[in-house]
């Protein structure tokens, strides 16, 4: 099992969930508000930088559609623009289910 979590500006989240809506037996996804700042800080110099706002994406998938999940997001969050996001794939070593017990690495 695969964690797929993707930070993309949050005018892109509705063509990202909907493109991965497309995907058959896509898993469902979590997303939040969330706020950071990566290589921008060095182009201010010593100056304040604000946070940026983004919206965060975490997905869990059996491994044989991470790739896919993953080039979606790529696909379709990029702009060309500075500040974009980033995406990433992680292991998963166990899922669970709360609320029947079940406990497994399949467990997407």
């Amino acid at each position: 099992m695969k964690e797929i979590r993707a930070y993309i500006q949050p005018y892109m989240l509705n063509h990202v969930t909907h493109a991965l809506m497309e995907i058959p037996d896509f898993p469902g996804m979590s997303v939040s508000n969330c706020e950071g700042f990566g290589r921008e800080r060095a182009e201010t110099g010593n100056e304040y930088q604000p946070f940026y706002g983004k919206k965060r994406i975490e997905i869990f998938a059996a491994d044989d559609m991470a790739g896919i999940i993953f080039d979606t997001i790529m696909r379709i969050a990029h702009t060309g623009h500075h500040g974009d996001g980033k995406a990433y794939i992680v292991d998963a070593i166990q899922g669970g289910r709360i609320s029947t017990g079940e406990k497994g690495p399949e467990l997407a």
